[in-house]
């Protein structure tokens, strides 16, 4: 069951985070709510008129949720290679996601068919290794990119792994996440 008032308090957490990486707010205080103290792994997603603005995050449970929404936010708003840092003057109109990640499970599969057929769309987060390249898609990416093949392919391609042919020792790794967005309307 989800836990539906954890979300409001990781979002504002989220947002008083950046608000005080922009220098405009004081740093914020974690509150006393024991699930924020558990491990956790978040990812943060920022959007700007809808579009992607920033999404950093981590697959690892290895820092307190609230301090890893706290890292997540921040490196969002300001370490996203794809997005110049977040100045004071967007956050307004940014809108927050924060997705909480599940441990993640390996898939046990011989070659990208058997892989494919596995894929449970719109559910499934993804983690792909070969080697030393990895790279993970959040479920809500199954919106953009709904049938398997374009989702695995496009993955492959951001991992730096060959998509034109089947990588041999592809390993690969999902999870679910329950996540909350602020409204869109609620900061401009």
């Amino acid at each position: 069951m989800p836990d539906t008032d954890l979300g409001p308090l990781l979002l504002k957490l989220a947002r008083a985070a950046i608000a005080h990486h922009l220098g405009l707010a004081p740093a914020p205080d974690v509150p006393e709510d024991a699930r924020l103290h558990e491990r956790g792994a978040s990812f943060i997603t920022l959007l700007q008129d809808g579009r992607l603005r920033g999404c950093i995050g981590s697959l690892r449970r290895s820092h307190p949720l609230g301090e890893d929404v706290m890292t997540n936010a921040v490196a969002a708003a300001s370490k996203d290679s794809r997005f110049p840092p977040l100045t004071s003057e967007e956050l307004g109109g940014i809108s927050i996601e924060v997705s909480v990640l599940s441990e993640p499970e390996f898939i046990d599969f011989f070659g990208e068919e058997e892989l494919l057929a596995q894929l449970r769309p719109f559910e499934d987060g993804l983690i792909l290794f070969s080697g030393c390249s990895s790279a993970t898609f959040l479920p809500q990416v199954w919106e953009q990119l709904p049938e398997p093949r374009a989702f695995l392919n496009a993955l492959k391609h951001k991992a730096g792994l060959p998509t034109n042919r089947e990588v041999v020792e592809l390993m690969a790794a999902r999870y679910h996440v329950q996540k909350w967005k602020e409204s869109e309307q609620a900061h401009s």
